[in-house]
């Protein structure tokens, strides 16, 4: 790497990229020419075992503690200067101004000429090193050592904006061509016309060409600066080491002490200037040699594209220290940096200060304290959310990084709450979803409308998690519609070859977010699962997913969960039902796939639904449901499923369901060796067959079983003895052992004194102390129950009890 001054080779503002690419950390190379060991990808995640040491120290700290040391010195410098312009006017130029000799009188006159140039030019300098990270474009094409340096300050304060021309490096028009393909970090740069000039660019005279460009000027001045420095060093060691002042005559009072002022002055000359060149080469120890903002845009895990913001937040750190106290800088962190960035309005900074958050917001490292501080902020999810309406495409990477922070911020219970609640955000998110179809063929080449759907409905299912931000989602206008679009996977599942990852992501995370939305509880969840089932693309969109979608059985499992929870509502049910081909896929899924889910669906479409009852029994389920019962994964919801036929077939489905007598042994092995679930649906189903069964069946299946009809009865008392109250977890248990119990006493006379000796009577008077509401439902949505039983839990009680003769 070169070491030399850092504006040798390099403008202010403006120099190619292919210069900038030298400082990158993987092509730095020591004095002697050889190769040094590159630094890591930026975009490399850091190794586990550094986290804790990240967490702990902020990379940027370097900058800071870096921005205090220089303002140290730089300060210390400007007050040996202001110390000796007050020393050379009071005392020499004042008091002594007829007695010094005309050596002495143009030395000090030429070096306070000299100090007044380089400090007044000092002066401007962090205005314009402000100014040379101000446009990403701009600063794009500059070498870090042209930035570091860029000085010329006084160049600010004589030029004003005037037009908005966009010129050359030979003061000529550049014209952009309508289909112009511009640089990344110049698209933003471009994508209005430029009213303001660029201080790079301004020409001070007219017809002057590039030498009079601000940009060369402020070369000029930083060399001035250096040379004014070195000059002063100079003469004031010319000075100092020949201390020839003049002969002190005796008598001659007015020269006594003229040695020693002009030892004092010329002193505070060097000593300011040695400081300042201190200054200029620990600057260029640190940032050219050691690197320091490359490592620390490499520690903040960023690409090269964010040094320009990186060098920005250093150069107001010095600012701060410099014109402040010198620990000003000390407080600044690149969190508050890159928010302030994001509220400005200039779409430069607002590029500069997003790519630092969306950095920080979906990186491991600093991800958790950057949420927080977002998350606190009502201004910076104001910003956010606004982005997210920014469609024009010059502005597609502000908008994509919006989208990747709210997500992230929607993923945290705290933050979701705060991002449903600000007015207009759910419309700003689902601004997200658009179609490209409906766009012009112009836009969908050059924007990437897939991308941004995936966005849109990741923060959409992350906002789904809480119940009350699904009732707001399900009363944006127009949402629900476009979420039921993303379903549609027809021509995705079906042409393999045409699948592509970022469709499959598309069709599971709006399958996703029905999933959550049909789930919800309370008036929310039902009214939502009406509007969803209401949707003619609805069920076709779902049933497309269960026909072809063998290789994608998280899609098939998210679109089953869809129709259980629509199944809850009577008319969706029936609709769902009457939809050619949904019930046999279900049955195809269930038995071939082997996805618990579609049993589940099966047994709520057919829960209290005679009609679909009979839609089942035609399509010839009945025999693969008995098989599931001695299939340990599918007998609980093959129970149920039978269960519901033989309760709400009706008498239509009689002779459909004749083969289901000879699942009754199996059905009461079952009672007697499972427990909980297994149990409880056992015992359920085994009551709706025996209503099927004449006497002499019931005896053959007792005996088929190798069961006992007082061990049977004894199970039945001990289960009631096992749950003294209502259980969660098998909520039916009392409620079919008392029906079965019952049924048993009818059957025959001798099974009432059996219960009467195992102390049925004393079982039952506790259930009839402890009954509630949870024990009088099917299917219960949250903490409400639906579908209520048809014999109330009191009833069945008095029922038993007057049966063995109370």
């Amino acid at each position: 790497m070169d070491k030399g001054t850092p504006q040798q080779k390099a403008e202010s503002i403006s120099l190619h990229i292919d210069k900038e690419q030298a400082h990158h950390p993987n092509n730095k190379k020591d004095n002697k020419g050889c190769q040094r060991e590159p630094l890591p990808d930026p975009q490399i995640n850091v190794p586990s075992s550094s986290q804790s040491n990240h967490h702990d120290h902020a990379p940027e700290k370097k900058i800071t503690l870096f921005a205090l040391r220089l303002a140290i010195l730089e300060k210390m410098a400007s007050g040996l200067g202001t110390l000796g312009f007050i020393w050379a006017t009071v005392v020499l130029l004042g008091g002594f101004a007829i007695t010094l000799s005309q050596t002495d009188f143009w030395f000090i006159t030429t070096i306070l000429l000299i100090e007044s140039t380089r400090i007044f030019s000092r002066s401007h300098e962090l205005e314009w090193q402000h100014q040379a990270t101000r446009s990403l474009a701009e600063a794009s094409r500059v070498s870090f050592r042209a930035l570091k340096e860029g000085s010329g300050r006084l160049i600010r304060a004589m030029v004003h904006p005037l037009s908005a021309t966009r010129l050359n490096d030979h003061g000529r028009k550049i014209q952009w061509p309508a289909k112009t393909q511009l640089p990344e970090a110049e698209v933003l740069s471009h994508h209005l016309p430029a009213r303001t000039w660029k201080t790079s660019d301004v020409p001070l005279l007219p017809y002057a060409g590039w030498v009079f460009l601000s940009k060369n000027i402020s070369r000029s001045l930083y060399w001035l600066q250096l040379l004014s420095a070195c000059a002063c060093v100079c003469l004031s060691l010319m000075r100092l080491s020949t201390q020839k002042y003049g002969e002190v005559s005796k008598g001659d009072s007015d020269k006594t002490n003229r040695g020693s002022a002009l030892n004092i002055f010329y002193g505070l000359a060097l000593a300011e200037a040695l400081l300042f060149l201190l200054e200029k080469a620990y600057w260029e120890w640190k940032i050219s040699h050691g690197r320091l903002l490359e490592q620390v845009n490499f520690d903040c895990g960023f690409d090269q594209m964010s040094m320009v913001s990186i060098k920005r937040f250093f150069y107001d750190a010095y600012s701060k220290c410099v014109n402040g106290s010198i620990f000003d800088g000390l407080k600044m962190d690149l969190v508050t940096f890159a928010t302030e960035l994001m509220l400005s309005d200039s779409s430069d900074e607002q590029l500069a200060g997003i790519r630092i958050l969306g950095r920080f917001s979906t990186g491991n490292l600093f991800s958790d304290e950057t949420l927080k501080k977002l998350g606190t902020s009502s201004m910076a999810m104001d910003r956010l959310i606004e982005l997210l309406n920014w469609k024009n495409p010059r502005e597609e990477e502000i908008r994509k990084s919006a989208a990747e922070i709210i997500s992230k911020l929607a993923g945290k219970k705290q933050n979701a709450l705060k991002v449903a609640g600000i007015p207009g955000s759910i419309e700003s998110i689902s601004s997200l979803l658009e179609n490209p179809s409906k766009e012009s063929p112009e836009s969908i080449d050059t924007y990437d409308y897939s991308e941004f759907n995936l966005l849109g409905l990741q923060i959409l299912k992350e906002l789904a998690k809480d119940h009350d931000n699904c009732g707001k989602i399900g009363t944006t206008r127009g949402l629900l519609p476009k979420i039921v679009e993303f379903t549609w996977a027809k021509d995705v599942l079906m042409r393999g070859n045409r699948t592509t990852e970022s469709q499959i992501r598309v069709v599971k995370r709006s399958l996703q977010i029905l999933t959550m939305l049909v789930s919800s509880t309370g008036i929310t969840g039902k009214n939502l699962r009406h509007e969803i089932s209401q949707n003619v693309f609805t069920l076709s969109n779902i049933r497309e997913i269960l026909q072809y979608g063998e290789s994608y059985s998280e899609l098939q499992r998210l679109g089953v969960e869809i129709l259980t929870s629509l199944a809850m509502d009577g008319e969706a049910k029936e609709k769902i039902g009457g939809t050619g081909g949904i019930l046999r896929l279900l049955a195809s899924v269930y038995f071939k796939q082997g996805i618990m889910a579609a049993g589940e669906a099966l047994e709520m479409l057919g829960l209290e639904s005679e009609e679909n009852c009979k839609r089942m029994v035609r399509l010839g389920v009945v025999k693969e449901l008995i098989e599931g019962l001695r299939n340990p994964v599918l007998s609980v919801n093959s129970a149920r499923v039978l269960r519901n036929l033989c309760a709400y077939g009706g008498s239509n489905c009689f002779q459909g369901l004749n083969e289901v007598v000879d699942a009754q042994p199996t059905v009461l092995k079952m009672i007697m060796s499972e427990e909980t679930k297994s149990q409880e649906v056992a015992i359920g189903l085994a009551i709706e067959i025996f209503r099927f069964m004449d006497k002499s069946q019931v005896e053959l299946a007792f005996w088929q079983s190798g069961v006992r009809k007082s061990t049977l009865a004894g199970s039945l008392v001990q289960i009631l003895r096992k749950y003294p109250k209502p259980s969660i977890e098998v909520p039916r248990m009392r409620r079919f052992a008392i029906e079965l119990a019952i049924w048993m006493m009818r059957l025959e006379e001798e099974n009432n004194n059996i219960f009467q000796e195992l102390g049925l009577k004393e079982e039952l008077e506790r259930v009839a102390d402890t009954t509630s509401e949870l024990e009088c439902f099917n299917v219960f949505s949250g903490s409400v129950g639906i579908s209520r039983h048809r014999i109330p839990m009191q009833m069945l009680v008095t029922k038993a009890l007057e049966l063995l003769g109370c």
